[in-house]
């Protein structure tokens, strides 16, 4: 089976995770969403870049999850979760593209 790429799971997880809370009307659903594509993406990291790509990874990827909130204040909800699900797509994408 074909492997989905890091940068697409890390955005997936950001929109999705946001997306199931939103719909769902159930934060902590969408938290496991988040968590969930995390973990994968953060496995696949540790798998291409090793241990310091991986944790660098992940803290960026909790630290979008986090900026996305004061963000949406100025640009609205839809537009800052798919604005840090790029930049988080890009910065794995960039972080992994050489080893992987």
């Amino acid at each position: 089976m074909p492997r989905i790429p890091s940068p697409a799971v890390a955005a997936a997880g950001l929109v999705g995770g946001y997306a199931v809370a939103r719909w769902t009307k159930k934060r902590p659903l969408g938290g496991v969403v988040l968590a969930a594509a995390g973990g994968v993406a953060a496995r696949e990291w540790q798998q291409v870049g090793g241990a310091k790509v991986a944790g660098g990874l992940t803290a960026a990827y909790v630290a979008a999850f986090a900026g996305s909130h004061p963000l949406a204040k100025k640009i609205g909800a839809w537009p800052a979760v798919f604005s840090v699900a790029g930049a988080m797509a890009g910065a794995a994408y960039v972080a992994t593209r050489k080893a992987g």
